[in-house]
């Protein structure tokens, strides 16, 4: 079949899967029943496996963020033909619908691939994955073995966020200071996610086990939703930017006059913009979606850039507000909203481009006018790093790194 045309099939397929209501977790509407049953139907009739894979493909894309749905009729025979395929991708989508539909024997299957090291890093991370969005508990009590193999520390660190775990603390404490600088932030957000988490967190800055300085900024904005004042008492008091803008603009301006830009490292301020900027924005084809792409910004204009470096919050799009979500397990999320339907929404992070949480599995949920880049981003540099970060955003080309 053309590639053209598989892709019709699946957008087709998919579109079918995500056009039905859903009445809740467990619970399928004859209607999507329909829908699976007519994608289990073309994928048994297909014999090519690279329309089978695209279709697949589409049921689990249909299915994210859901547990526990009923299998289609005729899914277990065709699940057993397809475990045969030549194919992987098509052997490793069906054994992940296998896992939604609750097949304990797809389950065991999965567990046993996240712990065989001689099977693809990729593969366990992505089945670890799903497992985890599962909530499976025996997954979870991998981790603290899966967090010591360099291929799947961040997943395993991470992993502590979705499925609550009594022993995450001591876990990724005791790990803490063996891990590199980005596995050591995913701690502290991990740990910065749940109430139980964030009280072992707050005893660690009180000890000195992890310094206050690792902290970023929107993540003690969150610790200090969960803790209150007991966490600002060990943390210090968050920026207050909006009364002192105008003196810090005033400040940066001077920093940056001319002939300091003139003579700075664009080269290097790439760097600092990867280091601060890029989790969250695009530039030149580069970095994350969180917030606004900058590569078409007003970025030679140096009131432009100050303004929104020193008080992004002041004047925030719809679509780049901050939705906060708290889950029926306690979990926070906090994020840009960049999907939703009937059965999830899909948050971006600056840690994670994708986070999928099941409509059921809300507790609650609010929107704020803030942000999610943090006050006092540019209080956190050198002076010569604000310069050089400065020129950098004010090229019209991609530059080498350094």
């Amino acid at each position: 079949m053309p590639a053209y045309l598989r892709y019709a099939v699946t957008v087709f397929f998919l579109f079918s899967l995500l056009s039905f209501d859903c009445a809740g977790e467990d619970v399928v509407g004859s209607d999507e029943l329909d829908s699976f049953q007519l994608v289990v139907t073309a994928v048994g009739s297909a014999a090519d496996a690279g329309v089978q894979a695209a279709l697949l493909k589409g049921m689990l894309l249909g299915l994210e963020g859901r547990r526990s749905v009923r299998a289609p009729e005729g899914w277990s025979t065709l699940s057993n033909t397809l475990a045969c395929s030549t194919s992987a991708t098509v052997r490793q989508h069906a054994l992940a619908l296998s896992q939604i539909f609750g097949d304990t024997v797809a389950v065991a299957s999965a567990l046993e691939c996240v712990q065989d090291s001689s099977i693809a890093a990729a593969q366990r991370c992505s089945t670890l994955s799903l497992l985890l969005e599962q909530q499976n508990q025996e997954a979870s009590q991998l981790l603290k073995v899966l967090i010591d193999e360099p291929a799947l520390t961040m997943i395993a660190i991470r992993g502590y966020a979705v499925v609550r775990n009594d022993e995450a603390p001591a876990i990724l404490i005791s790990r803490y200071p063996e891990l590199n600088s980005q596995q050591q932030r995913a701690v502290v957000e991990t740990l910065a996610s749940r109430k139980s988490y964030a009280e072992a967190l707050l005893k660690a800055l009180q000890t000195n086990q992890i310094q206050p300085s690792a902290v970023p900024v929107q993540v003690a904005r969150s610790l200090k939703n969960l803790l209150g004042k007991k966490f600002i008492n060990v943390y210090g008091e968050l920026p207050v930017v909006g009364a002192e803008r105008e003196h810090l603009i005033k400040k940066y301006k001077k920093l940056c006059k001319p002939s300091a830009v003139a003579a700075a490292d664009a080269s290097r301020g790439r760097a600092v913009f990867q280091k601060t900027c890029a989790a969250c924005h695009v530039l030149y084809g580069e970095g994350g979606n969180v917030g606004p792409e900058l590569t078409g910004a007003n970025r030679a204009n140096l009131d432009y850039i100050l303004l929104n470096s020193v008080y992004p919050s002041l004047d925030v799009p719809y679509a780049y507000r901050t939705v906060s979500v708290l889950t029926v397990d306690g979990r926070v999320v906090n994020g840009v909203l960049a999907e939703e339907d009937d059965t999830k929404i899909v948050l971006r992070t600056p840690e994670q481009p994708r986070v999928v949480i099941a409509k059921d599995d809300i507790d609650f949920r609010k929107i704020s006018r803030q942000s999610m880049m943090p006050d006092g981003q540019l209080d956190a540099m050198k002076p010569q790093e604000v310069i050089d970060l400065v020129k950098y955003l004010r090229t019209t080309e991609q530059v080498e790194l350094p």
